[in-house]
């Protein structure tokens, strides 16, 4: 199914310290209600049937509920919301959401407590509230669907992560490996770790999810060090469709990754997994190279999956 993401805002209550959208909370104003609801006429004229408000925080969006009823009018089957999760601690707004016609819920968690969580989104008490806007989530029926950003501050963390989320009770739960652009191109040195001392801690959370059923995935972590896992990377999986963000509209994100976003090193033709493989943001090799990724030999076809 394709899905349309639109950025409907970039007011936002947390301060990550890894934020892609970098300083664009000060250069866009709030897409007005009109404006977004051309954008889904256009988008379901064209065969798309998922919307994801994002942003930014897009709960802070002042006609939200109603972006969410339009949606639902146009005859959206998948609305969801991409959100850092706050707002949803609040008695009733999920309710809310869901009597509009959401039917995800995309709260995102950076860490296992408040320390390293508060640190990373630069907001004292977003963790507490976060946790409880999870949990709020999870108890609607609706599915719960979490990010986590992997950084130098939490990799450490993301086994701990995995069994709080799946104590919250997620549908399931993602680790984005950090993309090196607007806040954390600014704090790249501090706030951006190998993959390689990373993918210890990943695959042991991502153990957790498998055991407990509960689907898991990566995003932005190449074939070639995910052996073992490779049914868990997202990128097999992510639904094709346009990208609304800020004054530039992307026709088609899934070319967008693989032609200007991401990258492939000078031995990537020597692996077999060449073809279904995005590889990394290519600000990652910029920073580290590419002796950490290794062409994979010994390859079974994997059959794409569904989402």
């Amino acid at each position: 199914m394709k899905r349309i993401d639109i950025k409907i805002t970039f007011h936002c209550n947390n301060l990550c310290r890894f934020c892609a959208q970098g300083h664009k909370r000060d250069m866009y104003a709030d897409r007005s209600l009109a404006r977004v609801t051309g954008e889904l006429k256009k988008a379901w004229k064209d065969g798309v049937r998922g919307v994801v408000f994002t942003g930014g925080e897009p709960s802070m969006h002042p006609k939200l509920l109603d972006l969410v009823r339009a949606a639902k009018k146009t005859g959206f089957t998948s609305i969801q919301l991409q959100s850092n999760g706050r707002t949803l601690a609040y008695p009733g707004f999920c309710a809310e959401l869901v009597k509009a016609g959401l039917t995800e819920f995309g709260p995102s968690l950076h860490g296992a407590c408040a320390a390293t969580h508060d640190r990373l989104t630069g907001a004292p008490g977003s963790f507490t509230q976060s946790v409880a806007g999870i949990a709020n989530a999870a108890r609607t029926g609706l599915p719960v669907i979490t990010n986590t950003v992997v950084t130098a501050d939490n990799y450490k963390e993301l086994p701990a992560i995995a069994a709080l989320l799946v104590k919250l009770g997620v549908t399931q739960y993602q680790f984005a490996f950090v993309h090196i652009v607007g806040t954390a191109a600014e704090n790249k040195k501090s706030i951006v770790p190998k993959k390689t001392a990373a993918m210890p801690y990943i695959k042991k959370a991502l153990d957790l999810g498998l055991r407990r059923g509960v689907a898991c995935y990566t995003e932005a972590i190449p074939f070639c060090l995910m052996k073992g896992y490779e049914n868990c990377v997202a990128e097999r999986m992510i639904p094709p469709g346009p990208v609304a963000d800020a004054d530039r509209f992307i026709k088609d994100y899934a070319a967008y990754r693989r032609d200007e976003g991401k990258a492939k090193g000078p031995r990537c033709p020597e692996c077999k997994y060449y073809d279904l493989c995005e590889g990394p943001w290519r600000e990652y090799p910029e920073l580290y190279g590419w002796k950490e990724f290794e062409p994979v030999k010994d390859f079974k076809p994997l059959r794409r999956g569904k989402k």
